[in-house]
């Protein structure tokens, strides 16, 4: 079963190490992303480690506005939009296994080099279409 694991630079529930990372010293950063390599790694190595991305925290939303139009933006996000700093898709045999390792995950240091307790997003892909009902 895969998942996806969305990382929140705003709008999930609050941290318990809740210092924004630009307020992060570069050491700090440093061993956040170091944690993050290292614990994709060791999925890898199981077979549990699709892909990651970290994202920018720039950005607009973009739409179609008819034929022959050019798309419509809204942007840069506004300072309250909910705001995804990045996701990991991982294929594990289990919902309890895809959580353990959300667990984990969650614990990469932050600030103080203290564990971020951060919520993520856990969201299962579809593996068949949704069925609609009337």
């Amino acid at each position: 079963m895969r998942y996806l694991l969305l990382k929140h630079y705003r709008g999930a529930p609050e941290a318990v190490n809740d210092v924004p990372m630009d307020r992060w010293t570069p050491a700090e950063v440093e061993d956040h992303v170091r944690y993050m390599d290292e614990f994709a790694a060791r999925l890898e190595t199981t077979g549990e480690f699709v892909d990651s991305q970290a994202l920018s925290p720039e950005g607009a939303w973009v739409r179609h506005d008819g034929e022959g139009r050019p798309p419509v933006t809204d942007g840069p996000f506004a300072e309250t939009k909910d705001l995804i700093a990045g996701w990991m898709i991982i294929d594990v045999e289990s919902h309890d296994r895809a959580l353990e390792l959300a667990g984990e995950l969650s614990a990469a240091p932050g600030a103080g080099g203290k564990p971020i307790h951060e919520w993520l997003e856990l969201r299962p892909f579809l593996t068949a279409p949704p069925t609609v009902t009337e």
